[in-house]
């Protein structure tokens, strides 16, 4: 009985192994772009986060796929520069009440299992983070992996500011009034820290 015991104890050690994971950290490296793009009744308008962070759990699958059980990318409100103008910046810090919510952030609610390396569109759920309203929304994202090498996220997602209690900006004493879709779009990334 022991024997029999020792064996098949054994014997599943060597499946688990076999069939293991590699758990991985990343971190968001530089080079990343992130913008925002929105219209208004006079023209269109830009804006690009200039300091962002990010970190997320990978586990590497023995195929050579991988699983995104984490990911977190966080952007700092007050570094929004917008190619309107610093007016614009202050009404942009107002209307996303920066004071009070310095951070915009998006994070990966559900694991995304299986992705295999090269080029590859991912659907992703995420809770977004906007002037302290949090909302679950869907994203198409494109992931681009080396096995057990850098993994780069990129995509974009249109949503309204009003969704989020974000009153529309307004500039040149009211004149220009921004509209309530912008579209946040994302470059990054991820290097491996252990």
């Amino acid at each position: 009985m022991k024997l029999l015991k020792s064996f098949l104890l054994i014997t599943a050690t060597a499946m688990l192994t076999s069939a293991g994971t590699v758990v991985s950290t990343y971190t968001l490296s530089k080079g990343y772009a992130v913008g925002i793009h929105g219209t208004s009744n006079l023209h269109d308008w830009d804006e690009n986060v200039v300091t962002v962070t990010g970190e997320g759990s990978v586990d590497w699958n023995g195929d050579a796929s991988f699983d995104l059980d984490a990911l977190n990318i966080k952007m700092d409100v007050h570094s929004i520069k917008s190619t309107e103008g610093s007016m614009m910046d202050k009404n942009t810090y107002k209307a996303l009440k920066a004071d009070d919510h310095p951070e915009i952030t998006f994070a990966l609610i559900t694991p995304v299992k299986s992705i295999p390396v090269g080029s590859r569109t991912i659907a992703a759920k995420i809770n977004l983070t906007i002037a302290g309203v949090t909302k679950a929304i869907d994203m198409s994202v494109t992931s681009v992996a080396a096995a057990h090498g850098n993994i780069e996220f990129e995509g974009s997602k249109t949503i309204k500011m009003t969704d989020f209690g974000v009153k529309p900006p307004v500039a040149l004493l009211g004149t220009m009034r921004t509209g309530d879709d912008i579209t946040i779009h994302f470059e990054t990334v991820f290097t491996i820290t252990k």
